[in-house]
């Protein structure tokens, strides 16, 4: 079975059910677009200001296409997106189908609530039980010490320092590459 295959994730819920996670679509963009261009998160991410509906909606409907291996996810409160992550091929080369590079970003307004972890418990949940992932990698700016906090919680390690990484607001910045393994890639596989 490949990726574009795997059955869709149930619609999570966090534990008081103020939160619920689903499947991106395409109809999101304009929502998405609005967080991803919020003034307080494109500097945390390799976005540039300025983004708007139409760019993402093409963006989206790549990632949505038939035959994509990207899974994208949001979370929604009360009807409303609140959050966005999504696991991505990090090359072509089918000796990397057991990595996927992972992206996430939260409105500022629902930050420090519980969205983050849901977006991040859901897609490694995703990744472990339904892609068969080893590997999840990402990078994070090394002055992001909140974001690096929340990917340790679930099991990502720093793997390598980047000096003068990215341009963000007219200076060069540092950041990190982190990753996580699958905790039980052999679970299930009998040994003779």
């Amino acid at each position: 079975m490949s990726r574009q295959d795997a059955p869709a994730h149930p619609a999570l819920q966090a534990a008081d059910g103020r939160f619920a996670v689903r499947r991106l679509r395409l109809a999101d963009a304009e929502a998405w677009a609005r967080t991803m261009a919020h003034p307080e998160v494109y500097p945390q991410l390799l976005q540039m200001p300025w983004g708007n509906a139409d760019q993402w909606q093409a963006r989206l409907a790549d990632m949505l296409a038939p035959g994509s291996q990207h899974v994208p996810v949001v979370v929604e409160a009360d009807g409303a997106i609140v959050g966005g992550a999504g696991l991505h091929p990090v090359g072509a080369s089918p000796r990397k189908r057991h990595a996927m590079a992972l992206g996430i970003h939260v409105d500022p307004a629902f930050q420090g609530r519980g969205v983050g972890a849901l977006l991040m418990q859901s897609l490694c949940d995703y990744a472990d039980r339904w892609l068969g992932l080893l590997r999840i990698e990402l990078e994070v700016y090394a002055d992001n010490l909140r974001a690096q906090a929340l990917y340790k919680r679930f099991g990502f390690v720093q793997e390598g320092y980047h000096r003068c990484d990215a341009l963000r607001d007219g200076e060069y910045v540092d950041s990190l590459s982190m990753a996580r393994l699958n905790p039980a890639p052999l679970r299930g596989f009998a040994r003779a």
